[in-house]
């Protein structure tokens, strides 16, 4: 693979083949329902192991797909696999225990406890940002929970998701692990058939065609999105370690990232000393002029001149409608190539302030109340991250209270993605379920209910006939449910 020549598009995979694997897959989850933790950390064991053998090959493949640095490969999709990997490994025997739970009053002489069991076949849909770390992640989660999987990456990513291939195959039989590429012709297919759960990653709009296909099948969803996540930055903010940590983070894969930070806040107080020190930062790290810049060996390009283009109509727009280009604004289409840019005194009516920008553009905005910025941000759609820079611990509450986000990092950002003891996922717009380390097991299991009755059944107390004795114990029960709970 290390040798492997540029794959310039992928096909579509053979429908029957697909049904095929589907229902070779079926026997093979109900034998996985009695799997125990050692057997599925031998199969994550044996993918990690696959995953570090290949790793040439993933920094072959990220370069002809779209020019990825190996750091960044390394950074944004190795390590979190990686890591995913050695959470799932670490604590596994844990998760799978059955987890007690007390009596209620009404349930009183009986035990009860929840059992995790896997859910069964999986479909695990990844998009094209980041091929590996959004296809393997939820994979591992999969795993761990005991189910068999069939994995579609993204079409747009052929290289990677060859590399992708080579290692299924290598490490898992397909009536266990599959993968089948393609487009939009073998989601359809793969949508069409009755998976236990569909686990997706990708825009809101095509979350809803995935719902609403699972609908059909009253099939489980974890819908990953996005959206647009806004940044706060208020005056008594650390402006240099905000500008440092957020011009990584709105940058780090050239912008195609969902939880990057989508458009910022400042406070009119510091926003020119902000700005100037974003500026500063983006010369350190890729050049200072527009040339160095373009030739810089740090950044990522955008993924195909479509996109380049869209990203370029966003910057056009802002820019025709009265924006001012702060630093940046280069754009080559044939090269895939926008430079690192932001944007100032942007009108309201652009589309760049509406749409999720998905590149390396960042609108600054500039306010000098904390409540409007707030009710700017709850009358658009609720995102899947949002940050703020503040080290006054009234206006982090106020944010964190009266927003409502997938998730919040105060000072930081990116991190929610990067815990691996924290639930990721948006709300509403922005997604529906959780991932990575307990909850990621949790999403690929089923939470099974068991009541144990012991010999003293109280229940008899409530059986017809309905006599005068019973009435009044029902009564006294009924009665008694104004008092707390013991």
């Amino acid at each position: 693979m290390n040798n492997m020549s540029p794959i310039a598009m992928v096909a579509e995979s053979d429908p029957q083949q697909i049904q095929t694997v589907f229902d070779s897959q079926l026997a093979t989850a109900i034998r996985w329902r009695e799997s125990v933790a050692e057997q599925r950390i031998a199969r994550l064991k044996r993918l990690r192991e696959a995953v570090l053998e290949h790793r040439q090959a993933f920094y072959h493949a990220f370069e002809l797909d779209y020019r990825k640095p190996i750091a960044e490969v390394d950074v944004t999709e190795l390590m979190p696999v990686l890591d995913e990997i050695r959470h799932a490994v670490g604590r596994l025997k844990q998760w799978m225990k059955p987890q007690k739970v007390s009596p209620t009053s009404l349930m009183l002489t009986t035990s009860a406890w929840v059992e995790y069991q896997p859910r069964g076949r999986v479909l695990i849909i990844a998009p094209w940002n980041y091929p590996l770390n959004l296809c393997f992640g939820p994979l591992v989660s999969a795993l761990a929970a005991g189910n068999t999987a069939i994995i579609k990456p993204s079409e747009m990513m052929p290289n990677v998701s060859a590399v992708m291939a080579d290692i299924i195959q290598e490490v898992f039989s397909s009536n266990e692990v599959a993968l089948f590429e393609g487009g939009l012709a073998t989601a359809e297919a793969l949508l069409a058939l009755p998976f236990d759960h569909i686990f997706f990653t990708g825009s809101p709009m095509v979350g809803k065609v995935v719902m609403a296909a699972a609908a059909k099948n009253l099939t489980s969803v974890t819908l990953e999105l996005g959206g647009k996540s806004p940044t706060i930055i208020d005056e008594t903010a650390n402006l240099q370690v905000a500008a440092e940590t957020l011009m990584w983070g709105k940058f780090l894969n050239n912008g195609q990232t969902c939880v990057a930070p989508d458009y910022i806040y400042v406070h009119n107080a510091v926003k020119d000393a902000f700005i100037d020190a974003c500026r500063s930062v983006i010369q350190a790290r890729y050049g200072v002029t527009p040339n160095e810049q373009k030739t810089s060996l740090d950044l990522t390009r955008i993924v195909n001149q479509r996109h380049t283009q869209r990203v370029a109509g966003l910057l056009n727009d802002a820019v025709e409608k009265g924006a001012k280009v702060m630093t940046g604004g280069e754009v080559d289409i044939e090269r895939c190539y926008v430079a690192p840019t932001i944007l100032d005194q942007v009108p309201a009516n652009a589309h760049i302030l509406n749409e999720e920008i998905f590149g390396p553009v960042l609108p600054i905005i500039g306010y000098s109340d904390i409540d409007t910025v707030i009710a700017d941000i709850n009358a658009n759609p609720k995102p899947l991250a949002l940050y703020v820079w503040s080290y006054n611990d009234d206006v982090v509450q106020k944010v964190v209270t009266r927003t409502s986000s997938g998730g919040v990092c105060i000072n930081h950002c990116l991190m929610q993605f990067v815990h691996g003891n924290l639930p990721f996922g948006g709300v509403n717009n922005s997604g529906i379920g959780n991932s990575h380390g307990h909850f990621g097991f949790k999403a690929f299991s089923h939470e099974r209910a068991v009541v144990k009755a012991s010999k003293l059944m109280m229940v008899r107390l409530f059986f017809p006939p309905y006599d005068e004795s019973r009435r009044k114990i029902i009564r006294m029960t009924v009665d008694s449910m104004k008092w707390p709970m013991l």
